[in-house]
This record gives structure tokens, sequence and C-alpha cells, in this order.
């Protein structure tokens, strides 16, 4: 079994692997961190989880080990698609850099340009940055991307969904035609093997575990649900979503709730906190601080469930994350394959609960061929309203009249007499009394008295 001793990397470098106690490689760690210190070009495919991040750093700072940075020019450049991958990255780096003289800095959104731009004007060999954030400070004039030697993209195809691939291609031909490339994705849509094609030259290609694999140790289910009414359906469906984290009970340390829309995820958030969870939002609206402090929080203990959209679903190494609830269907099929890898992690046991309303039956559908497998089905636990039961005829028959019944039987004895009476004092000859009267069509045994009556009968009394 290879061993990171055997991957050629730089002694300061193994010191840190080994204090960050690790000693075994992943595939795709094994299979990309030789070509990428061969200089070579690596095109990477591999689902979330699997440790692409370090398959990266490692050659990466093996390779800057000699060498110093430049004023506004950086050595090495890393594009992740969101500011939470890019702040992992930045972490990574510092994990195995630590015993070696590494200058990086971090450019994402939420934070201010003066402090990023004091970093890149002090020379830096790693810059970790989101494509847009990257463009702002060149079109300011504060960078410069020639002396790039080594560029990675990580997470390609997140970059595709989120319409970053303009700005990639932009990024691309900025830098030098000499740089080493390291490609990672975890789908190959013909997008983005068309920029692989153009911007990739010879490269070595890892493919390992195909990226619709979900870990084995994730106990998968799906809770079918309809709402009452459709305008009651929202807030019933949230009253399922806290039931379900109930009937968890203290197996449910803690988790990641997922949401297909921002409003979504605000509204359950706040839904969470108001019956008394410990709960939290995070999507791509909130300032920078609010999502890191909320990361943190979750991190640490101090927050228990976190109501996210899928800014969180890819790249985010929380390794105790117990439950991951999708509150709503992901669209894509490939997105619950990312969403659930934040649970069952390093080995552990997790265990991803979808929630699944009748217009997402097409979406469940097409991640079940793309699993490969049927999710088993979980009964709800929200209690129907117990039916009052039947009592037997027997008992029915015997049981006393309700008071409507009386008051109708009372009411139709009344009427009789009343018409006995009319009957005695009314002209027979005239025909207009009752005895000659056609009963009243439709009013049946129910007929009250003074109806019965004619007009003279009435006015007579």
């Amino acid at each position: 079994m290879t061993k990171f001793s055997d991957l050629n990397l730089n002694p300061k470098v193994l010191k840190a692997i080994d204090e960050a106690g690790y000693e075994t490689p992943t595939p795709i760690q094994a299979g990309a961190i030789p070509p990428a210190l061969a200089g070579q070009d690596v095109l990477g495919i591999a689902q979330t989880g699997t440790g692409k991040t370090a398959s990266f750093t490692l050659p990466m700072i093996t390779l800057l080990a000699r060498g110093r940075a430049r004023a506004r020019m950086p050595r090495s450049l890393v594009l992740c698609p969101t500011r939470e991958l890019a702040a992992q990255v930045a972490e990574n780096f510092d994990t195995y850099s630590k015993h070696l003289k590494l200058t990086k800095a971090l450019l994402i959104g939420g934070v201010s340009f003066k402090e990023q731009e004091a970093l890149i004007d002090r020379g830096v060999d790693v810059l970790i940055a989101t494509p847009g954030r990257l463009l702002d400070h060149f079109e300011r004039g504060k960078l410069l991307l020639t002396g790039v030697q080594i560029m990675v993209v990580d997470e390609a195809d997140r970059m595709l969904d989120m319409g970053f691939i303009p700005d990639i291609e932009r990024i691309f031909s900025l830098t030098p035609f000499t740089r080493q490339t390291l490609f990672f994705s975890a789908t190959m849509a013909p997008e983005i093997e068309r920029i692989t094609n153009t911007f990739l030259s010879a490269p070595a290609r890892i493919e390992v575990a195909r990226q619709a694999t979900a870990s084995e140790t994730i106990e998968q289910a799906v809770v079918k649900f309809k709402g009452s009414r459709r305008d009651r359906e929202a807030s019933e469906k949230r009253k399922l979503l806290r039931a379900l984290i109930d009937a968890e009970g203290d197996k449910c340390t803690n988790a990641i709730i997922f949401c297909n829309r921002k409003s979504d995820v605000d509204i359950c958030a706040k839904s969470l906190k108001k019956y008394g969870y410990n709960a939290a939002a995070i999507h791509g609206d909130l300032e920078q601080s609010q999502r890191m402090k909320t990361l943190d929080g979750f991190r640490d203990g101090s927050l228990r469930l976190l109501v996210a959209s899928d800014v969180a679903a890819r790249g985010l190494d929380i390794p105790s994350v117990s439950h991951v609830f999708n509150f709503d269907v992901p669209g894509h099929a490939e997105d619950y394959v990312h969403r659930i890898g934040r649970t069952g992690r390093a080995g552990r046991e997790g265990k991803a609960i979808t929630i699944c309303i009748p217009r997402d039956e097409k979406a469940l559908d097409a991640i079940e061929r793309l699993i490969q497998k049927e999710i088993p089905r979980l009964d709800s636990p929200l209690k129907a309203e117990p039916k009052a039961e039947k009592a037997p005829k027997a008992e029915r028959e015997a049981a006393p009249k309700p008071e409507k019944a009386r008051a109708e039987k009372s009411e139709r004895k009344d009427s009789g007499r009343g018409r006995k009476g009319a009957d005695k004092g009314s002209d027979k000859g005239t025909g207009r009394g009752r005895g000659n009267r056609e009963p009243v069509v439709g009013m049946g045994d129910h007929m009250p008295s003074f109806i019965a009556l004619s007009f003279d009968e009435r006015r007579a009394s």
C-alpha cells in the first residue's frame, strides 16, 4: 500500500502530514501527486470527500518550496467556486506548509479590498481566489498573473453551474502558456471537456470512484409528503421536518438542512428558531463575516442545525455531521450526492433523509437512476388525526335519541293536533277544510302546524 513517504514530497511537508495524523493517501491523492510533482498537467475526476484538496496542495507546496514571490505577481493560483471552499483550501495550505516559509493570500468577496491589496503588494506564493474577486483586483490594476507557474481549478463542474466558465476562460488567457494546470471536477459535462481540451496539455487523467456513488456508511431514506392544501403545504412541510429531527433524538447530534432557494433557507431557519431549535442560515447573500461565524459555530458544536443552500453542499469538510436533511429534493441529481456527502465522512456513519412532495417525484426518480438503487421509504412521524369509531348497530339503536330528533318528534305531534282542530272547524262544503286539501308536496311529516292551516283558518284563529 502506498504511503505519503513514497511520493517524493518535501520532508517538511511530510512532517506536517504526519503531525496532522495522516499516513496513507486516498486514491485521488496517490494518483494525482506523482504527475503533479513531475510538472505534468493533471485532470482529476472524483466525487466530493475523496481528498482532492490535498492532492493539489501537497505537490504545490513541494514545488514552491524553492523560490521567492514578487510584489503583485503570485507564483501560483487556486480558483474555487465559493468563499467557503476557498477558505478551506487556505486552511489546508496553512496545515501543510507550517514548516515552510510560504506566503498566501485569500481573495474572496465580503472582505475589504485594502486588506487584500496589502497582502498582494508584499508578494504571495499562493493566491487562492473566487473568479469574480480575482478579476476585480486585476481590473483595478492591483494584480498581475504573468508570474503564475501553477494554476488549479477546483470543483470545475460547480463553476459551470454558477456561470463562472467565461471568467475561467478569461483568467486562463491572463496566465502564461507555460504554466502547469491541475484541473479537478466531480463530473465531466461537455463544456468542462471543451475547456480541458483547450487549456490542458496532455494531462494525466486520474478518475476514481464513479461520481454518482454515495458512501456506503450513509443510511438514506425518503419521506413522501403531501400537504392538506397548497397554501398550507410549506408550513406543514416545516412541521414534518421538526418531527423528523425529533424522531432521530440523541442520534442527531448536528445536521445540515438543505433548501433549494435562499428565501426558503431563511424561512426554514427562522421557523426552527421560533420553535426552540438551535439553528442558523447560510447562503450566498449573507455577509462573509456572518457566513464564517455561522460555520465556525457549527464546527465547534455551539450550533446544532445549519440550514443551507447548495453553496454549502460542496467542499465543506466538517468531519462529524451526523445527519443531512433535504428539505427540498435537489433539482440536479448530482447535487444529491454532494449534499449527503456532508455526512458519513472519513468512515463515520451518517444518515440522510429527504422530504419528497408530489411535484418532486421526477427529480427523485432521476436521483435513483443516478445512484442506481432505490432509496428506502420512511413513514412520516406525524400522527394522523384519530377517527371516531362507529358504534355497533345494536348499541346505536339502544342509545337515547338526540335532542334534535326528540324536538322534531314533538313538533310532529303538535302539528297533528293542529290539523285535527282545523278539520273540525273547517267548512267542508267550500273545499277549504284540511280534510279536502291535498298535502303540501315535499314537506313530509316535518311540516309545522301553522303552514298546514289555510289562509282563512289562520285569519279565523
